[in-house]
């Protein structure tokens, strides 16, 4: 990793012709190679943290907030916010910072928006660094929040409290229960679903629980822009069509990636970044064997840098 975070050397806001505008800041050489990354949630926001994953003597560090989260103004705005409104957003920024190709990067939700902007873009990217893969299938939502899905199988205690909230629903499907509580006429009753909608994404992110997470603390905005932002994308399966992101992979096939999956990841399954591999044979996987999800696990940071690394070599660099 490298020895600290970089600063940014410019930090904006930039308005989308329908009313957001997007916290954007560049760091790193500001002559290297240009690299976006997609934060994951969505509504997870940018952080310091994702400057750190790349060099920043051979890159140009391109971070941005989605629509309705972190800097982004208005904050969970769901007002025009879904996968292809931020596709588009991408685009606005490449063409704003008059970048012709750069690197498209993401986890999580991350990877599945790099995914649907690479695939509707191809003649602008560069190459791929993906991590913790998401396909937005109906399998993918199911595995994390349904009752029979994987994610709960593993961690039923942690289930429990995340499913508390919704036990006297007359809706059985977890996700459009979560959705009324989320939509309620009463601060109370949202900020409480939201606050245990991302209490059990962070205590099953990582491989050893965090004890802030196990204790169940959580800050508020944070927590209201993730859950809101997540119910709205995956009550939409997505704004995708069914398998549309492996179906499309033959668009940029021909592209360099690097893979990144902790092997115990349970908030996107192995199976995930499995498959995508299978879809694209050039693609390189790299299974990081002591690591969960979360990409602040020391395992799964050190393999972000070192293909960014490799990535920076293979386009010549």
């Amino acid at each position: 990793m490298s020895a600290k975070i970089p600063e940014p050397y410019s930090v904006q806001w930039l308005p989308t012709a329908d009313g957001h505008q997007l916290y954007l800041e560049q760091s790193g050489a500001q002559d290297g190679i240009p690299v976006v990354y997609c934060h994951g949630g969505p509504g997870g926001g940018s952080s310091p943290f994702h400057r750190s994953l790349f060099d920043a003597r051979r890159y140009r560090i391109i971070l941005f907030d989605q629509r309705g989260c972190g800097q982004s103004k208005p904050l969970y705005s769901l007002t025009n916010n879904d996968t292809q409104h931020l596709v588009a957003d991408m685009e606005l920024i490449r063409e704003a910072l008059g970048i012709e190709r750069w690197l498209v990067c993401g986890g999580s939700w991350g990877s599945t928006l790099a995914l649907a902007y690479g695939q509707a873009h191809p003649s602008r990217c560069l190459g791929f660094i993906l991590r913790g893969i998401f396909l937005g299938r109906d399998e993918d939502i199911e595995w994390l929040y349904g009752p029979d899905g994987g994610a709960s199988q593993v961690f039923p205690d942690f289930y429990r409290d995340f499913y508390r909230q919704i036990e006297n629903a007359e809706i059985p499907d977890p996700v459009t229960a979560y959705h009324q509580l989320l939509h309620s006429d009463q601060p109370r009753v949202r900020l409480d679903a939201a606050l245990a909608w991302s209490l059990w994404e962070s205590r099953i992110a990582s491989l050893r629980t965090h004890p802030a997470a196990f204790a169940g603390e959580q800050e508020e905005d944070a927590a209201l822009a993730l859950a809101l932002l997540e119910n709205h994308y995956f009550m939409h399966q997505s704004f995708l069509k069914p398998n549309q992101l492996l179906q499309g992979v033959g668009a940029i096939a021909h592209l360099p990636c690097i893979l990144v999956h902790g092997r115990y990841d349970m908030v996107c399954k192995a199976e995930n970044a499995w498959q995508l591999a299978q879809h694209w044979p050039a693609a390189e996987l790299v299974w990081v064997e002591d690591a969960g999800h979360s990409a602040s696990e020391p395992g799964i940071a050190a393999a972000l840098y070192q293909a960014s690394v490799r990535m920076a070599q293979q386009l010549g660099d």
